[in-house]
């Protein structure tokens, strides 16, 4: 089969694998429809995280059919259409139950990788994976975009907002304009946000971010991008904060943009200082992590989606054959698209 593996730096390839087969009761093996490429995959295709030369790529992000199910499979059999998260919690530990199933506590491989691939063998699959009604067919490309996204960005972008504590009529602000922030825009208004300031310097996704609700949109960043949210709020700054970067300048501007007493919800991949001694003195409450997928699509987001309240497939703005994995990933790093959709077929 084809499988995406990583070269170096600023290059990917297709190379031909042996087919994954059942290795534990729990395991399930999923034909993919398709994937994607992930912001957090570019860090190390823009060479800024050490990886293996041709090591398994990163992909993690999938929508596919059940091929075959492990001995200790109930809840899927074959044929059926799922989402396959990236993450993969139980359903029954302390975290699953408090509603943190990106942070199990059953498994120490809880995160997918090597999704980028014709097939994949999902782990720990009875709880984590979400079934959707009917087969691929019986749904539009725009709709298959949007299940593809409740694999991580949409799920991700709702972890931001409810780790943020929004709340019916707060004033939110999106730091990121990346899929995840569009994402926590659609999630911040889901909420009951009445102002939603999105942070974005590129028109398309400006246009994005106001298509999802935003109300506001700030071009400028740093201090500029500060003393801009302080203006719109009469100084008084955000009852909320997404930050969906990672970044130290991001993370930073998160904490200076929110009010006294304010939460700042983190889902952007933490990389460089952040100024807890700021969020000390002001009383933020700063959380957020890897995001709970399947509790969040399970509870609310695919049947946001197929109510047609929530289009968060919008993001995927060019679509690639796996054959081409290397230009979706390309698209990316160059800002020509917001994010790559990638078939099998």
């Amino acid at each position: 089969m084809k499988e995406t593996r990583f070269v170096k730096a600023g290059k990917v390839e297709i190379k031909d694998v042996a087919k994954p087969e059942i290795e534990k009761a729990d395991d399930v093996i999923l034909h993919v429809v398709q994937a994607c490429v992930c912001g957090s995959d570019l860090w190390a295709y823009r060479g800024l995280d050490k990886k293996e030369p041709n090591s398994l790529n990163g992909g993690h992000e999938a929508i596919g059919i059940v091929e075959s199910v492990g001995s200790d499979i109930t809840s899927v059999k074959p044929g059926d259409f799922v989402i396959a998260p990236f993450t993969h919690g139980c359903g029954h530990c302390a975290a699953c139950r408090a509603g943190f199933d990106g942070n199990c506590q059953n498994h120490t491989d809880n995160i997918s990788h090597g999704y980028q691939s014709e097939y994949v063998r999902y782990q720990h699959a009875n709880w984590a994976l979400v079934k959707v009604p009917g087969k691929p067919a019986d749904y539009s490309q725009g709709m298959l975009n949007s299940f593809l996204a409740l694999s991580d960005v949409m799920a991700t972008g709702f972890h931001a907002a409810k780790t943020a504590n929004v709340q019916t009529g707060d004033t939110v602000v999106v730091v990121g304009d990346g899929a995840v922030g569009l994402c926590g825009v659609i999630s911040a208004q889901l909420l009951g946000a009445k102002r939603i300031i999105a942070m974005s310097r590129h028109a398309d996704r400006q246009a994005l971010a106001k298509e999802f609700g935003a109300t506001d949109v700030i071009a400028e960043r740093g201090d500029e991008a500060v003393a801009k949210v302080m203006e719109l709020t009469n100084g008084a700054g955000a009852d909320a904060v997404l930050e969906c970067v990672g970044s130290e300048l991001s993370t930073n501007t998160a904490l200076q943009v929110a009010r006294p007493g304010a939460h700042v919800g983190r889902v952007g991949l933490p990389h460089g200082n952040v100024d807890f001694p700021l969020a000390f003195r002001k009383n933020i409450s700063l959380s957020g992590g890897i995001a709970s997928v399947t509790t969040y699509d399970k509870e609310i987001l695919l049947q946001a989606v197929l109510n047609a309240e929530i289009n968060p497939g919008k993001v995927f703005t060019k679509s690639f054959n796996l054959d081409d994995i290397d230009d979706a990933y390309k698209a990316m790093a160059n800002r020509e698209a917001i994010k790559s959709v990638v078939t099998t077929d």
